[in-house]
C-alpha cells in the first residue's frame, strides 16, 4: 500500500478513502493498515451526512481484506493469511490471525508445498498431540504448540493437510548460531544447547517417539533465556519403524540407518543431535568431549547410546569434571 497515513486517531475520512482507493492497485495493507482503515472508515464514526459513503466504503474494504488476506475457515476458527514467514524442504509457514472473542492471535500456518507431502503434515500433528497429550507435561516446552490441523481445499481442487502452530518470539536456529560463530561455539555455551536438547529428545522418546530429523535447521534456541525448541516433527515416527524421509541436503548427517531404510531408534536421534553439537563446536571442543562425541556418532546404531537421559547423566559428569559447577553464562547472537 503506497498511502501513507498516521495513526487512526488522525486519520481522516477523506485520508481513508484515498488510501482504500489505492489498494486497488497498489500492494497489499499491512494488518495495522487494515484495522486503522476499519477505524475510520466504520459507519459509526462517519463524519456527519457522510453515513451511506462510510457504510459502501467499510464494504469495498472489507471484500479487500479477503482479495489481500485470503481467510482459512474450520470448526474452530478462521485463519486470515498473511505474509510468508519462512519456507523449508517441505512446507512453507505463513504468518495469520485468527480473532478470539474480539482478541486478535497470532499463529503461524504450516502448509505443504506439495500436496504429495500431506502424510508428513500429518505426521506433525500426530506427534504433537502425543507429546502434548500423554508425554510428561513438565517438558511441553521443547515442542511447538500444536493449536489444530484440517483439511484445506484450495479453488482449484487441491487438498492440502494444514498445521496451525503458536508462534515461537525470540528463538534462533542453530544454523543460525553456526553461521554467527564461523570459528565454534565456546564448549561451555555449547553445553547448555546440547543438555536442553537431551532433555527434549528424551522426553519425545519415553513417548514412544523418534524425532527423525534433529538438524540444525530444526533445533532452535533463545540465546538470552537459554530455551530450546525442537522443531519440525513432520518426520517423526515410532520407535522401530522407519524414518518417512529425509532432507536431500542434509543427506550426510544422518546415520546410516535412515537412508538405509531399516528402523529407527533413539539412537538415531542422539546420532544427529551430537553432529549437531559437533558441528557447532568445531576445533574448539576439548579432547574428552571429542571422545564423547565419537561414541554417539558411531556408524554401528546398536554401539551408539540409546538412552538419551542416561547420556545427560554422563554429559553433566564430564562438563563437572571439565568446568566444574554449572553456572549460567549470558550467550549473545547477532541480530538476525
Amino acid at each position: 500500500m503506497t498511502t501513507a497515513f498516521t495513526t487512526a486517531s488522525t486519520l481522516a475520512f477523506d485520508e481513508a478513502l484515498a488510501a482504500l482507493a489505492a489498494l486497488g492497485a497498489g500492494e497489499p495493507a499491512s494488518d495495522r493498515e487494515f484495522r486503522c482503515l476499519a477505524r475510520a472508515l466504520h459507519p459509526d464514526a462517519a463524519p456527519p451526512g457522510r453515513h451511506g459513503e462510510a457504510t459502501a466504503a467499510f464494504a469495498r474494504l472489507t471484500a479487500a481484506r479477503r482479495r489481500h488476506r485470503p481467510v482459512l475457515t474450520t470448526g474452530r476458527h478462521g485463519y486470515t493469511l498473511g505474509a510468508t514467514f519462512t519456507t523449508g524442504d517441505l512446507t512453507t509457514l505463513r504468518h495469520a490471525t485468527y480473532d478470539d472473542e474480539g482478541t486478535s492471535c497470532e499463529v503461524l500456518l504450516k502448509i505443504p508445498l506439495d500436496p504429495a507431502d500431506n502424510d508428513l503434515t500429518h505426521r506433525e500433528a500426530r506427534a504433537l498431540t502425543t507429546l502434548a497429550t500423554t508425554a510428561d507435561p513438565r517438558h511441553r516446552a521443547y515442542a511447538p504448540t500444536l493449536v489444530e490441523s484440517f483439511r484445506h481445499r484450495d479453488e482449484g481442487g487441491t487438498e492440502r493437510r494444514v498445521n496451525v502452530l503458536r508462534p515461537l518470539t525470540g528463538f534462533r536456529t542453530l544454523a543460525e548460531v553456526e553461521a554467527a560463530y564461523p570459528g565454534g561455539v565456546d564448549p561451555r555455551d555449547a553445553a547448555w544447547m546440547w543438555r536442553r536438547l537431551l532433555v527434549a529428545l528424551g522426553w519425545a522418546h519415553r513417548a514412544g517417539l523418534v524425532h527423525g530429523a534433529v538438524l540444525p535447521e530444526h533445533v532452535l534456541i533463545h540465546p538470552e533465556r537459554h530455551g530450546l525448541v525442537l522443531v519440525d516433527w513432520c518426520y517423526a515416527t515410532a520407535v522401530g519403524e522407519t524414518v518417512p524421509a529425509l532432507v536431500s541436503r542434509h543427506r550426510d548427517l544422518y546415520p546410516p540407518e535412515v537412508p538405509g531404510r531399516r528402523p529407527a531408534t533413539p539412537a538415531t536421534d542422539l546420532h544427529l543431535a551430537s553432529t549437531c553439537v559437533a558441528r557447532l563446536m568445531r576445533d574448539l571442543a576439548p579432547r574428552p568431549m571429542r571422545a564423547f562425541l565419537r561414541g554417539c556418532l558411531l556408524p554401528a546404531e546398536a554401539r551408539r547410546p540409546h538412552d538419551a537421559w542416561r547420556l545427560l547423566a554422563e554429559l553433566d559428569d564430564l562438563l563437572d569434571r571439565l568446568y566444574g559447577p554449572r553456572v549460567f553464562r549470558p550467550f549473545h547472537l547477532p541480530a538476525a
